[in-house]
């Protein structure tokens, strides 16, 4: 397979909707493993991102595109919006007995 981006490669997605990012693809954009990405839709694409490292971000306010700290506040927007579905999605999962207790 080609390292090329453009060439679509085939991957499983489980029952649990979990699928395997290409090893390829993980070393080219430096995706650790375990690690996080950004998934998001962009017009009718489902987008991965690598998630910077706190390394990565160092200085990033640095520079005169972006406002300090545009970068760590997404990150910090994307893992609170992430938690809030964690914490809904066991809500619906928990038995309702619970709730009477």
């Amino acid at each position: 397979m080609s390292s090329s981006t453009r060439e679509p490669e085939i991957v499983r997605v489980s029952q649990k909707g979990q699928t395997t990012i290409p090893k390829s693809l993980r070393e080219k954009y430096g995706i650790d493993t375990p690690g996080e990405v950004f998934i998001y839709e962009e017009g009718e694409r489902i987008v991965v991102e690598p998630v910077p490292s706190l390394e990565e971000l160092e200085g990033i306010h640095a520079t005169g595109d972006r406002d300090p700290g545009d970068v760590i506040e997404k990150v910090r927007e994307v893992k609170r919006e992430e938690r809030q579905r964690e914490k809904e999605r066991a809500d619906r999962l928990r038995p309702e007995d619970a709730d009477n207790e």
